[in-house]
């Protein structure tokens, strides 16, 4: 069966169409949410989000781009959201706690809780100072460096997920570099 057709099919939302989307996309999809989200629990939950989303409007895809960019696309986008969320929270749990109107907050941090399979390093508070690093930096670097240096897709698939020229992708990799080096860098200095 041809794109077209597949995508005609759950236009017409098919479950037995529905069901070969998940089986076909559902470890990549999870594969890049556990690149940006490295907790095993939270990635499941995101990707589950990101087939809600795909089902819910699947009616507003063009076919502009394949369908594997646009649900990359939804997948990055969930994520963004999903870690601007628990940063908020964190904010506010802190500024709570300076108020002493402190409400119980789960006291383990969140970036402690590495179960990514790509990355193996040994040392948690490595891997928790890098995801860190990672999402500090503005979106657009976290989002091409999560892709092609986590989920190790090339620059054209980077390119083709978010919409942005190939030199564009490589241009944001080099700033997210060097923004990461000086991150690391100050938080070593101050740290340890």
């Amino acid at each position: 069966m041809s794109e077209i057709e597949f995508i005609k099919k759950l236009k017409l939302k098919s479950t037995n169409a529905y069901s070969n989307l998940v089986d076909d996309f559902q470890q990549k999809v999870f594969g890049t949410c556990i690149s940006f989200v490295p907790n095993k629990e939270d990635a499941e939950d995101i990707a589950q989000e990101v087939f809600v989303e795909v089902f819910n409007s699947i009616e507003k895809f063009k076919g502009d781009s394949k369908l594997s960019t646009w649900i990359y696309r939804i997948t990055t986008n969930k994520c963004l959201e999903f870690i601007r969320k628990k940063n908020t929270k964190k904010r506010f749990a802190f500024l709570q706690s300076i108020t002493w109107n402190s409400i119980p907050m789960d006291k383990t941090d969140y970036f402690t809780e590495i179960n990514h399979p790509g990355i193996l390093l040994e040392n948690k508070e490595l891997n928790a100072t890098l995801f860190k690093a990672i999402n500090s930096l503005p979106n657009s670097q976290t989002v091409v460096f999560t892709l092609h240096k986590i989920d190790g897709r090339s620059y054209q698939e980077v390119a083709e997920i978010t919409g942005r020229s190939l030199s564009s992708v490589g241009s944001i990799m080099f700033r997210a570099k060097k923004n990461l080096q000086k991150i690391l860098e100050y938080y070593y200095k101050n740290e340890h």
